[in-house]
């Protein structure tokens, strides 16, 4: 038995509190440049260590708590909604 839980922790990646855009991204489920981008724009909480963007799994959390409620209660928070961006016609 003891056998099947180590096996299956390698299966499984190690979640840190402190993680690198791929961490996130991964544990987000979204792309790593989209990750970027939210973080350049303040979107989602995040600080740099030197150059690289990090991200705290508890400061994600409570983040994804709080969008999840403006959702939930029908309300969307204008001023912290993404705003779309029309890709550009070159005249055409």
């Amino acid at each position: 038995m003891r056998n099947v839980a180590v096996r299956s922790n390698l299966l499984v990646p190690e979640i840190r509190e402190v993680m690198d855009i791929r961490q996130a991204s991964n544990y987000l489920g979204i792309s790593a440049d989209t990750l970027y981008k939210y973080a350049s724009d303040g979107f989602v909480p995040a600080f740099k260590l030197g150059n690289r963007w990090r991200f705290k799994r508890s400061r994600l959390d409570e983040w994804m708590d709080r969008q999840s409620d403006l959702h939930a209660g029908g309300g969307v928070d204008a001023s912290k909604k993404k705003p779309v961006q029309r890709e550009a016609t070159n005249g055409l």
